[in-house]
């Protein structure tokens, strides 16, 4: 497996079906945000004060129903719960999509917090397999402000460092701490570009940021 794409709930459906349509055939796995669904509990959870753990793996279930609902959507895409299901399904052509509950539950590796959401989960999983990892989201990539105003400009290389005391961008504040932990590097994309993830994961020149850990 040479990549983790974490396909951010922002583009589900049209825009996450049409990405991983073109991911199919690379040797990639799929994570799915929990996007509005996720994003309901959070209200609910500001409303209600539910502990930690139920909003951790609530949240994480939610990441299970958008990537089952996506797999569905995808011809020659596979919902898996395991890394050994997702190399297999790679090898048979297959493009696989993380059901993360299971492993989350089983590994429990990362902090019960709202600042870990998809991003760290999908960080999480890239280092496992060794992968290099692409979060495909609904902007080019973090910019000097976010949400990005019409004078903010695209940064195109930050460190995870940096990035630690930047305050609130597109992605979740506990990636940059694992990337350091990592020492791995991270690209963020803008996803309703399938051409542009594409590029990246050949080699190709095209727009992004790239979150440096080293």
């Amino acid at each position: 497996m040479e990549w983790v794409v974490k396909v951010g709930g922002s583009l589900f459906p049209e825009d996450a079906i049409k990405l991983c349509r073109q991911l199919v055939g690379s040797s990639t796995l799929v994570v799915c945000g929990g996007g509005a669904l996720a994003n309901r509990l959070r209200n609910y959870d500001a409303r209600m004060r539910f502990s930690d753990t139920a909003n951790h793996m609530t949240a994480i279930l939610c990441m299970d129903i958008l990537g089952m609902l996506l797999a569905d959507k995808v011809p020659d895409a596979l919902a898996v719960y395991s890394i050994l299901d997702a190399k297999k399904a790679v090898k048979n052509g297959k493009l696989p999509v993380l059901l993360p509950s299971r492993l989350m539950e089983f590994l429990d590796p990362l902090k019960h917090s709202w600042s870990v959401t998809s991003d760290s989960i999908a960080c999480y999983v890239s280092q496992l397999l060794k992968a290099k990892l692409l979060i495909a989201t609904d902007v080019d990539g973090i910019y000097t402000s976010y949400p990005p105003q019409d004078d903010a400009k695209l940064i195109k290389n930050i460190s995870a460092k940096k990035l630690l005391n930047f305050g609130e961008t597109s992605v979740d504040e506990t990636l940059g701490e694992l990337l350091l932990q990592y020492k791995s590097t991270c690209y963020v994309v803008n996803g309703r570009y399938p051409e542009r993830v594409l590029a990246v994961i050949k080699g190709k020149n095209s727009k992004y940021t790239l979150i440096g850990g080293d």
